[in-house]
């Protein structure tokens, strides 16, 4: 069954979808969080159950890491929908440290994707069902800027802001 809250943040309110899990901590497995205004972002859709303690977990981690105490989420995720290549994509970005940042350039490198597959490694970084948790803002362009955030890139500013990681890029 798919569930679903929202959650008020220093981005702006959070919508929350997952699925019922046997296995994951308090019973919910995260499938998407999204922004207000994001692009290719999650709307609640007919059938979905407005579920906001199935979310308590997910929410303490989430005001843990907005007040600058949590640096590594514990969640399940639902299974991830995408290809094989977003998913080969989504699991660098989980590998990037908090506080810090890397460029589209080194993900291809470390999927062993070719130099030039940088767009293709945007477009799926962009299609990242998990923002926030599932670390895209941590995706910089080469030289510094902070292209492409489906959320926005003063929600990007705000994230690396809170890591400590936009100070170090100015």
């Amino acid at each position: 069954m798919t569930l679903y809250t929202t959650l008020d943040s220093p981005l702006g309110e959070l919508l929350l979808v997952g699925e019922e899990s046997a296995t994951a901590p308090g019973g919910t497995a995260l499938a998407s969080l999204s922004v207000p205004g994001q692009k290719g972002g999650a709307t609640v859709q007919d059938g979905w159950t407005y579920a906001p303690a199935a979310f308590d977990g997910i929410a303490d981690q989430l005001r843990a890491y907005f007040d600058g105490e949590l640096t590594r989420f514990a969640l399940d995720y639902a299974p991830t929908r995408g290809t094989d290549f977003q998913r080969r994509v989504w699991q660098a970005l989980e590998a990037i440290p908090y506080g810090t940042t890397t460029t589209y350039g080194k993900i291809a490198a470390d999927i062993g994707a070719a130099r030039g597959a940088v767009r293709a490694i945007g477009t799926a970084i962009g299609a990242n069902p998990l923002l926030v948790v599932r670390p895209c803002h941590r995706v910089i362009a080469a030289n510094g800027s902070l292209s492409g955030y489906a959320g926005g890139p003063e929600r990007k500013q705000q994230l690396l802001g809170i890591e400590g990681a936009w100070q170090q890029l100015r």
